[in-house]
């Protein structure tokens, strides 16, 4: 049931209600106010910063409903990141700064060896997406010995670059970095589009031509399997392909991260291109399919909705926080493409009223859910609060902070070589035997020889 008394209409000065508080969306004060009080509120769930707990860590392991995977972490301090930039309170720099450099593996990629059980493309291109996010917006950077902000996205990206897989499917990438994870044998969008955005990202932060090949290389890639279809007009970007099947079908399920992670790699390759017309159709055709998609009729037009799952109401933690990220993917891309600032503004506007008006919920009367375009839906959590924060930020967009490169005033230092001494494979080489080893090992043999055969007499006597 979709109860159409709570539609709100698109109109430029909605005022929306949150526990007693108006969002005004034309007054920045009152967009920073509000969206103070719904980033405190998402970090209500984090725990990381305290004595004795990890940085970088959402409650888990994920044994329950009531934990989040590695990747929304990620997700997480980036639209922190995002917060700091829309409103300039660094309330949370210090604790983004420190889980974003805890997290960072051996081989400096984020791949942390305590995630390497669950470990895919998507995780460790999200906490990337923060980093990037970081260094566009510069960011206060770790300091020390510690790498660079786009140094770190870099690693990731050379990591990634070696799971290039032509042997099946004509290449892509499979969703799980290592084969005895579940889920290696796909091959799906969010991992795929988001290595295509992090070389389109790349390409427009350094300059380098290096990035934008292979972003060129994904994005062809993707485009050529079943992945991407056309359908009375509209694109369809679908979830995932099986290698089993030599990605020869289709799990059609559409996402709203799925056609924001590609919408913001054409809206970079656009930019970094000065123009070019192929990438402007593509943003526009991206644009379009969301459009008719995720901001259905019934509900003005202009709101938007996680259709998978928030009707039925059985959306997970990771889907919950999905409209967060293509909240804040159209909100650069209309920076960075401006012949789609209109379209995109009066989405995004609508969409944050609407989740300002449901943020009613919780004990304190003003948590957010899910459903935008109804009252609060009795749902909470980081994914509910990241996605109204994220979309309420994003309407305060402008040229200002339009993501910054090496030779825009972005201070974050390259190092195109940074991780690439990672191994991809999760064997341990071991160490040569030495001498003590085998000393060891002998004086161990002679104490099996001497238990075995003290225990047949036990047993004889």
């Amino acid at each position: 049931m979709k109860p159409r008394s709570f539609i709100l209409a698109p109109l430029a000065g909605v005022l929306s209600v949150v526990n007693g508080l108006t969002l005004d969306l034309q007054s920045q004060a009152s967009v920073n106010s509000i969206s103070s009080t719904i980033a405190y509120d998402m970090m209500t769930y984090y725990s990381g910063n305290q004595t004795g707990q990890v940085p970088g860590i959402l409650p888990g392991p994920c044994a329950s409903t009531a934990c989040y995977y590695w990747w929304e972490a990620g997700a997480m301090f980036g639209s922190l990141i995002n917060y700091w930039q829309y409103t300039g309170d660094d309330s949370y720099n210090s604790v983004v700064s420190q889980a974003l450099q805890f997290q960072v593996g051996p081989d400096q990629n984020y791949n942390p060896p305590n995630q390497s059980k669950n470990m895919g493309v998507d995780d460790q291109a999200f906490w990337a997406f923060s980093v990037l996010d970081a260094a566009e917006a510069n960011f206060p950077e770790a300091g020390g010995d510690a790498p660079s902000w786009v140094a770190l996205a870099q690693a990731v990206f050379n990591f990634q670059k070696e799971l290039w897989d032509d042997a099946t499917c004509g290449g892509g990438m499979r969703w799980q970095v290592y084969s005895f994870n579940a889920g290696y044998n796909l091959k799906n969008t969010i991992s795929n589009g988001g290595n295509f955005q992090l070389a389109a990202r790349l390409a427009y932060y350094t300059g380098n031509q290096t990035y934008a090949d292979w972003a060129v290389q994904m994005y062809d890639w993707m485009a050529g399997t079943p992945l991407f279809s056309t359908q009375n007009g509209h694109l369809y970007i679908w979830d995932n392909t099986d290698t089993d099947n030599n990605c020869s079908d289709v799990a059609h399920f559409a996402w709203t991260y799925n056609y924001g992670t590609m919408l913001m790699g054409a809206a970079y390759m656009y930019n970094y291109t000065g123009g070019n017309a192929t990438w402007e159709a593509r943003v526009e055709q991206i644009l379009d399919g969301a459009y008719n998609l995720f901001f259905p009729s019934e509900y003005g037009g202009n709101i938007m909705s996680e259709f998978q799952c928030e009707p039925a109401s059985n959306c997970n933690n990771d889907q919950s926080s999905f409209k967060a990220y293509l909240s804040r993917w159209m909100a650069v891309t209309a920076i960075l493409v401006p012949s789609t600032y209109d379209s995109i503004m009066a989405k995004l506007s609508a969409s944050a009223a609407a989740a300002a008006q449901q943020c009613t919920g919780g004990t304190n009367g003003r948590m957010c859910g899910r459903r935008w375009y109804a009252s609060w839906d009795g749902t909470s959590g980081v994914g509910q609060q990241m996605q109204a924060l994220s979309v309420i930020g994003a309407t305060t967009i402008n040229a200002a902070i339009a993501p910054k490169t090496a030779s825009t005033g972005g201070t974050s230092k390259s190092d195109p070589n940074a991780g690439s001494d990672a191994n991809t494979s999760p064997t341990t080489t071991p160490s040569a035997i030495t001498t003590g080893d085998r000393a060891g090992a002998g004086v161990l043999t002679v104490l099996a020889i001497f238990l075995v055969i003290g225990g047949s007499i036990w047993m004889i006597v």
